[in-house]
């Protein structure tokens, strides 16, 4: 099977009203779609009533990554405008993407005395050489650059400081994503509180989203079997409360693919014990706790950590909507998608959400 028909076999029909412009006011309204793959039983709710669906001792695990401003508007020498998206740190330079082809030695301008020298073009991208101290360049992001609000949302009613403090979850903490969890954006600090009040425990982790949750799957990545770096880390504590959780065989569910992806490359397996049922492993324990992962979980991995997961209604053909598909099964999945489609929900970063447990 060639990488056009693999990708065909992760492809649905989306009518285009039904990508979410705006979100969910307040939040937790959101509709949530419940399935369960123990019984087969679908449900239809809001994120609001999320307590009631959720086993009485289960783990919430969240993504406390915070967006960075990390789309900036440069001058070129010539006087004309480019847009680049600052993607990472490369030693003395930055990487970043252009939206216009860029020249080595070009002088790009921000401000008085802030800009870049570019370096060199590496791969689809660029490495730019700051004209000012690295180390300021959150604050120069902070001051100077805008969200990098996904490109699907072309008409959100709001605008500036309003858009990027609802891209953004209630409890991001660490600066470093060009993107927000989405799976967490439903979450108000109320509903949290009333998560814990129901005995459930909430924990958090971190992965800084890269640019590859808005790029197409290649071919490259289908092949190697591996996904675009992304940096993340698990506090020793946060690490050795989930591993006794597991233990327990207390439920471990991922709030958004980016906590999937980062306990799932943190778990080491065990050998010698016994193997669970559903593709689960029982036996692991998070050793990995901090580093880079390019894991790509696909049809037919088994994840060896995560029980459940909230998440969002992704993009067709993407790398997410594989690693839903591997939790639930592909044609299940897109019998779920077209049951969200045919009930009008919303679907993709400010749309509505799903629990699978």
């Amino acid at each position: 099977m060639n990488f056009q028909q693999i990708l065909k076999k992760y492809d649905y029909e989306l009518p285009e009203e039904l990508i979410a412009q705006d979100p969910a006011s307040p939040r937790d309204s959101a509709r949530l779609l419940v399935y369960s793959r123990k019984t087969g039983n679908v449900s239809y709710s809001h994120f609001r009533n999320l307590v009631s669906f959720l086993p009485k001792n289960a783990v919430l695990v969240f993504n406390e990554t915070k967006v960075l401003p990390a789309r900036l508007s440069v001058k070129k020498e010539s006087g004309g405008m480019v847009k680049i998206l600052y993607l990472a740190t490369m030693e003395k330079c930055v990487r970043v993407f252009s939206n216009r082809q860029l020249h080595a030695g070009a002088v790009l301008t921000v401000a008085k005395n802030i800009g870049f020298v570019v370096e060199k073009k590496d791969d689809k991208y660029y490495l730019l050489r700051p004209t000012f101290p690295l180390v300021k360049l959150y604050d120069v992001l902070e001051r100077y650059g805008t969200a990098p609000i996904p490109p699907y949302i072309k008409h959100s009613k709001l605008k500036g400081k309003a858009l990027r403090a609802q891209y953004e979850t209630v409890f991001a903490k660490h600066r470093g994503s060009v993107a927000a969890p989405t799976a967490s954006l439903h979450f108000t600090r109320g509903l949290l509180v009333k998560i814990r009040r129901a005995g459930i425990a909430v924990k958090f982790v971190t992965l800084h989203v890269n640019l590859g949750t808005f790029a197409p799957l290649t071919e490259g990545q289908w092949r190697k079997g591996l996904l675009h770096e992304e940096k993340y880390a698990i506090d020793a504590k946060t690490a050795a409360f989930l591993n006794a959780a597991k233990r327990e065989d207390r439920p471990i569910i991922a709030v958004g693919t980016t906590v999937a992806r980062t306990l799932e490359s943190a778990a080491v397996v065990i050998p010698g014990l016994p193997t669970g049922q559903a593709g689960l492993t029982r036996n692991p324990e998070l050793k990995m706790l901090s580093g880079s992962t390019r894991l790509f979980i696909r049809e037919g991995d088994k994840f060896k950590f995560v029980q459940g997961l909230i998440t969002n209604f992704h993009v067709p053909q993407s790398s997410l909507l594989m690693l839903v598909g591997a939790l639930v099964g592909r044609k299940k999945l897109l019998e779920l998608y077209n049951s969200a489609i045919a009930k009008r929900f919303r679907f993709f970063s400010f749309g509505d959400g799903m629990l699978v447990l």
